[in-house]
């Protein structure tokens, strides 16, 4: 089991930034890819970013130019810095990790995040 823990949300002005943490813990070493995923409100959960164990990384298109997902393996953490925030980014963020074991990978609890003026 994989358990990950999300913080850094919190509310912020159109065009300012954030940067997202994950720490992951519990069978660390069968975590490859990881990735953002967020839910805006009366909305689907999309995908953010993702970041492979090898750190090649993707973006949505919303996203590209303006959000970097990172990780630090030596630290178990996950990162997203998000920069030129616009209301339309207002969602609960969460942190997805894959395992061989698992089917689903395994989700963090969420993180707010608000943009607005």
């Amino acid at each position: 089991q994989v358990q990950l823990v999300e913080s850094g949300g919190g509310l912020v002005q159109p065009g300012g930034s954030l940067r997202l943490s994950c720490a992951a813990s519990g069978n660390i070493f069968s975590i490859e890819d990881m990735g953002w995923y967020r839910r805006p409100p009366y909305n689907e959960r999309e995908l953010v970013a993702t970041i492979t164990r090898g750190n090649s990384t993707n973006y949505s298109d919303s996203v590209k130019g303006r959000f970097t997902i990172s990780r630090d393996n030596t630290k178990n953490t996950l990162y997203l810095q998000m920069n030129g925030l616009k209301p339309t980014d207002t969602a609960v963020y969460y942190c997805h990790a894959t395992a061989p074991n698992s089917l689903l990978g395994f989700w963090g609890q969420g993180t707010q995040v608000t943009v607005r003026s």
